[in-house]
């Protein structure tokens, strides 16, 4: 198949081949014929496998009798829900570039930055939002926006909706637009909090599923360094400087705190990077990628915020510093790099205390993830993790101390 036979009209597939994209990816072929046919789907499919054109296209393509209109008249006719800024950027660019020889207009708005400008751009009139749920219900509510005429809603990453607890939001999102629509549900993983929301909001939807982990393994090396966690900075440095001679890398870490103790070593150590983390306002989050995009830096350290939705071209290397103790942010992760059929690496340091989620990762892989020991900070394979006790009272539980015994009078 190619996009040829999905039957777009000129101005959108003009632009699809202007992209870079002669055939269209599994999720593309099954998602696009489904929404044009008005079918409410529920698909399974992380990022890096095209599944934003595969319902930006068919949205387009549907909306194309209302391009015409002017500005003043239009109305938001298909919302997309994401839940992070970052991917909601991301989405919009999208629709944006698919759309530019249409008169379709495309907006996002998200928290963390003034509403002035989004509401300036909103009431110039738009054909499709791309918004976070807070920002969105902020808007709603000052009458900004308006979701009347929402004719396509789609949630997408709605299993990261819901972990970050915005499956209130997303319900009265969903009841604030028309009963008649056609709803899509997209997610990276199906755990029973999505399955119960696509049952609650989605009328017979067609269940699509794309392998988790074909296109996220397929075109990445991956590479495991067991490692004693005191080490793991020293580890980092060398595999930059014997590994990564050239090219762009993103380190994740687990929490914010090692983000910037991270990013302070390796400005220290003469590397140019910064950093992403969800205390940094957007604007220094879109200043910290734009520098990643436009070589002006080589490194950027992120926590998960950064591993899902963000699409840099030719990123070459990905380095999980903490091994994620959910299986399938691994899977998220190391799909940053090796998109659109490029190649890309993954490295990962384990310490002893991080063994299990190994295990787990190459469960879900169905595959063992190949060890690298040649480096100068090696495991002890016998070594055992640390366990952190919890220092108790050193008075035996129950014991009344000589003052409590002689105190006979009680308040009760």
């Amino acid at each position: 198949m190619n996009f040829n036979d999905l039957q777009l009209k000129k101005s959108i597939l003009k632009s699809v081949i202007e992209s870079g994209y002669e055939q269209p990816t599994p999720i593309q072929q099954k998602c696009i014929p489904l929404i044009l046919g008005n079918k409410d789907i529920i698909a399974t499919a992380q990022t890096g496998t095209g599944k934003t054109a595969a319902f930006a296209l068919p949205i387009l393509q549907m909306l194309f009798p209302y391009q015409d209109e002017s500005n003043k008249d239009k109305k938001i006719r298909a919302l997309i829900v994401a839940p992070t800024r970052e991917l909601a950027v991301q989405i919009n660019e999208s629709f944006s570039n698919y759309a530019k020889y249409t008169n379709l207009r495309s907006a996002v708005v998200f928290g963390g930055t003034s509403l002035d400008p989004q509401i300036a751009i909103l009431r110039k009139g738009v054909d499709i939002l791309v918004a976070t749920p807070g920002r969105l219900l902020d808007l709603h509510k000052q009458d900004e926006i308006n979701l009347d005429y929402v004719k396509y809603l789609v949630l997408d990453e709605a299993d990261l909706l819901l972990e970050m607890g915005f499956i209130d939001d997303v319900k009265k999102i969903e009841r604030l637009c028309p009963a008649k629509k056609q709803s899509l549900l997209f997610s990276a993983t199906m755990p029973d909090k999505v399955v119960d929301l696509a049952n609650t909001i989605l009328k017979s939807p067609t269940k699509i599923a794309i392998s988790q982990i074909s296109s996220a393994a397929k075109n990445v090396q991956q590479n495991l360094f067991y490692v004693p966690i005191e080490s793991k900075i020293e580890l980092c440095l060398h595999i930059l400087e014997d590994r990564i001679k050239e090219g762009t890398t993103i380190i994740f870490r687990r929490t914010k705190y090692g983000v910037e103790k991270l990013e302070e070593t390796l400005l220290s150590n003469g590397y140019l990077a910064n950093s992403i983390h969800g205390d940094k306002s957007q604007s220094d989050r879109q200043i910290a990628l734009n520098q990643l995009k436009n070589n002006e830096i080589t490194i950027l350290i992120a926590t998960d915020v950064a591993s899902r939705g963000l699409d840099i071209p030719s990123l070459d290397f990905v380095i999980n510093f903490d091994i994620p103790n959910i299986p399938e942010i691994y899977v998220h992760r190391i799909g940053r790099t090796g998109r659109a059929s490029e190649m890309g690496v993954s490295l990962s340091l384990c310490a002893a205390e991080e063994k299990n989620y190994i295990k787990l990762i190459e469960s879900l892989l169905q595959t063992s993830i190949p060890v690298d020991s040649n480096h100068p900070f090696p495991l002890d394979p016998e070594e055992k993790a640390m366990i952190h006790k919890k220092q108790g009272s050193k008075y035996r539980q129950g014991r009344k101390s000589e003052g409590s015994k002689k105190k006979k009078k009680r308040w009760y």
